[in-house]
């Protein structure tokens, strides 16, 4: 019977161990310009600042219609990098070489963060493209979402 509970118990202990592990995530944002004629801004967006969403939420309900007191500027986040990309665009249209560009910095950062011991754990993507002849704007965004074990 002890050489049943013994381990049972040691595994017991090793599971509530990595169940109640907990994690550290970093986003990074990428955001490449699909503006005809080069005119857009392309960047890499990660931050070097946290910020607690708490202070900037409040509860709504139909008793009180109340507003978080917090000004906007708190919310700003100053510390961060930004790294310059090329756009999709240009004069003689969709640039392929640009695109392999982004795609070097992109590896480039994704492979530094996988040094430092993140894990890529979801990427997510979405655009806002051209809505026809007198749009001319839209964006091309994607979420690398990493994490780790607390250090």
């Amino acid at each position: 019977m002890k050489k049943i509970i013994l381990p049972l118990v040691f595994m017991l202990l090793i599971s509530s161990e990595i169940l109640a592990q907990q994690y550290e995530v970093n986003v990074v944002t990428v955001v490449e310009s699909i503006v005809p004629n080069g005119l857009g801004r392309s960047r890499m967006i990660s931050t070097n600042s946290e910020r607690d969403y708490k202070e900037f939420t409040t509860t709504q309900s139909e008793d009180d219609n109340s507003r978080n007191k917090a000004d906007r500027s708190e919310i700003r986040v100053k510390d961060y990098d930004e790294t310059k990309l090329l756009n999709f665009y240009n004069l003689g249209g969709i640039r392929f070489q640009n695109i392999a560009a982004n795609d070097a910095l992109i590896t480039s950062k994704i492979n530094t963060m996988l040094a430092e011991s993140w894990d890529l754990a979801f990427v997510t993507s979405a655009v806002e493209s051209d809505a026809g002849e007198k749009d001319g704007q839209g964006i091309f965004i994607t979420r690398l979402i990493f994490k780790r074990p607390k250090q």
